[in-house]
């Protein structure tokens, strides 16, 4: 399937984002280790939640997490110290991504794992039952999710975790994000150190827990704002949090250095906000920008910067590499199709400094990637026109996303 995508002259909407992917899958997780049979409200329906909703309530022998990391690093923690055989699977490119480092981390607090096919890759088959704890040591930087996996069970072993972490860590905001919401549902966690946490053993709380807006999804529609033309664009966002804990909040900071100011507002009846976005009239001439912390923002403002004709140099995208798809190397074979040429400073950099090359009238391919997809729709404001392949892939993590953006104004048509 493609997609053909023309964008309105004028951007005056009101958007629902979808509910936190993150918090959702989380939630998930410590309710299930709760013992609590409600689940979460407002959970997101994107592919990844649905996938751990299914395999929470199920519990079935063979597990197939499909394209979703999430449900495959979670699950895996999971699993480990519940009674049960299970074997964990997912598309030929989830059994391309690694998952060693968790498995030795599960391994040593006595997890019985094995490797159904290549050593360190999924699938993996798991063999359930009560596990010791005590003190471990995992790198930091390869996935925030491992970190986060092996925490949230921290609480149900025998001696709780106390867990060390070597080399730059990466996303730490979504390692306090799953520290937070452990706190929330009555587990003992936090940070001892800068590179270092401890877990008491304990027993998780059934509480009621409702789920915020993603702020992830809100990036798209930053990202439109930014490229607009109109400069009376306004953009309502319905549901996010002002102190959110979601590391992609950060959104709205670097935004504010291209051009798009963040304005909240309190419902009258909660605590959650709706957020409304205009255009500015200064930006940065150039942004440079560390996203250890935000590797997911990365490829909404590669495409921004570039389209707005901002050079760039964005560090911190290592962990680009062992996503849905390797993200550095789509992102440098769809810019050039629109005429941008990046370049790989040095292992987890890109940087565009102005060059350009002879724009392709090829499709966008999003290589089962939800966030390429995403990122590149809102061009269609500074091009007349952009097509993109397997646009189905957005129900990965916002569903609805095509719906917004007929009901924005977009022109999107079937080829």
């Amino acid at each position: 399937m493609q997609y053909s995508i023309v964008a309105p002259e004028k951007l005056r909407v009101v958007v629902t984002l979808p509910a936190s992917k993150s918090i959702s899958n989380r939630a998930l997780i410590m309710h299930a280790l709760s013992g609590s049979s409600m689940l979460p409200q407002n959970l997101s329906n994107c592919d990844d939640t649905r996938v751990m909703v299914r395999a929470l309530s199920d519990m079935p022998k063979n597990i197939d997490v499909r394209a979703a990391g999430t449900a495959m690093r979670f699950m895996a923690a999971f699993l480990s110290c519940q009674k049960g055989e299970h074997t964990l699977t997912g598309t030929q490119r989830m059994r391309q991504r690694p998952i060693k480092p968790l498995v030795d981390a599960l391994r040593y607090v006595g997890a019985d794992i094995e490797y159904e096919a290549k050593e360190g890759y999924p699938p993996i088959r798991i063999y359930g039952k009560p596990l010791e704890g005590g003190r471990v040591e995992m790198p930091g930087g390869i996935s925030s999710q491992f970190i986060s996996a092996i925490l949230m069970i921290a609480p149900t072993l025998k001696k709780g975790l106390d867990l060390k972490m070597t080399g730059q860590i990466a996303s730490r905001p979504y390692i306090d994000l799953t520290l937070c919401m452990m706190r929330e549902y009555g587990a003992k966690a936090d940070w001892t150190d800068i590179n270092a946490i401890s877990v008491k053993p304990g027993q998780y709380k059934a509480r009621q827990y409702t789920i915020e807006s993603d702020w992830s999804a809100a990036s798209y529609w930053y990202e439109m704002v930014a490229l607009s033309n109109d400069p009376d664009t306004i953009v309502e966002l319905e549901g996010l949090s002002e102190n959110s804990k979601q590391g992609d909040s950060v959104v709205r900071h670097i935004f504010s250095l291209l051009g798009v100011k963040t304005v909240f507002s309190k419902h009258p009846a909660g605590q959650l906000t709706k957020v409304t976005l205009k255009k500015l009239r200064t930006r940065l001439p150039k942004l440079e920008y560390d996203f250890v912390n935000s590797p997911d923002l990365a490829q909404t403002l590669v495409v921004t910067c570039a389209m707005m004709g901002v050079p760039f140099h964005f560090k911190g995208l290592s962990s680009l590499r062992i996503k849905e798809t390797d993200r550095i190397e789509a992102l440098k074979k769809e810019m050039a199709k629109l005429g941008i040429v990046l370049r790989e400073m040095a292992e987890g950099e890109l940087a565009w400094d102005g060059m350009r090359c002879r724009p392709s009238d090829e499709p966008i391919d999003t290589y089962e990637d939800h966030r390429m997809a995403l990122a590149f729709a809102p061009v269609a404001f500074v091009n007349k026109e952009i097509k993109i392949n397997q646009p189905g892939v957005v129900s990965k993590s916002y569903p609805q996303f095509w719906s917004d953006l007929r009901q924005s104004g977009f022109e999107i048509n079937e080829i």
